[in-house]
């Protein structure tokens, strides 16, 4: 053996643990890393908490446009892109459901994603409210489905709240990781902290989010990666306590 091959085996041993012990690591992560920009792989997993939403928001407007029909199967994700299909799966029953990503949601720091009322009662959700799940990236449908119409509201909800509140324009531009610093009912607040936020940071917005009666989300950035988004995340809590990342649309 030549020296030139005793050293490059030398280098190689080094090396050995050290992978290692990166692949170790990575197998204990719940949540499979996402990829650089706002479409992740087919594969894509997440483990957390699921919750649901329900008749306050059922016949409004969800954020890709179209109607909210709580008794299609349908989901809200901060970060997954429209039209992502999703399985859903209780780690307490090992019962699954396939959902539709149409809204974002939910705005909870501990919660991963918001069920539709029936995507919930295929997984036997709706008496605990809240339950342990993996989501799994199945596939990718349109990010809204063509020609979707209002629903018909159910009788214990008033027929004026089916009325659709005007949202904000979109800004076009603007496509990337934000992050999600206030959700308020009363603009007046929100355009506050707007104006504060504003002094420091560029962009900041405001969303309309639809409901029973209209909420106001501020929006902080416009980030490529969710891994930069997380990093503007740190700094904002400690200005302004919970801080969600959430990508843009």
């Amino acid at each position: 053996m030549t020296r030139r091959q005793a050293l490059a085996l030398g280098v190689l041993a080094l090396l050995a643990p050290v992978a290692c012990r990166k692949k170790h690591k990575s197998a204990r992560t719940p949540r499979t890393p996402l990829p650089a920009g706002p479409r992740p792989k087919v594969g894509w997993t997440e483990t957390g908490v699921a919750s649901w939403y329900g008749i306050p928001y059922h016949g409004r407007q969800a954020a890709n446009g179209e109607i909210y029909n709580m008794n299609e199967l349908t989901a809200a994700h901060r970060t997954l892109p429209f039209g992502a299909i999703v399985k859903v799966t209780s780690l307490t029953s090992s019962q699954s459901v396939t959902v539709r990503i149409t809204d974002r949601g939910p705005f909870v720091g501990d919660r991963i994603i918001d069920l539709s009322r029936q995507a919930a009662r295929e997984i036997d959700m709706i008496g605990p409210g809240i339950m342990k799940v993996r989501l799994q990236l199945v596939a990718y449908g349109p990010p809204r489905v063509a020609g979707a119409k209002r629903v018909v509201q159910e009788q214990d909800q008033p027929p004026e709240q089916a009325q659709t509140q005007p949202q904000e324009p979109a800004t076009p531009e603007l496509t990337g990781y934000a992050v999600q610093v206030g959700l308020y009912n009363d603009k007046a607040k929100a355009e506050n902290l707007k104006a504060r936020l504003s002094r420091r940071y560029q962009p900041v917005t405001l969303v309309a989010r639809e409901g029973a009666r209209t909420q106001w989300r501020v929006l902080v950035g416009d980030k490529p990666t969710e891994e930069e988004a997380q990093a503007l995340a740190t700094i904002l809590r400690k200005q302004v306590g919970e801080a969600l990342v959430v990508l843009r649309d």
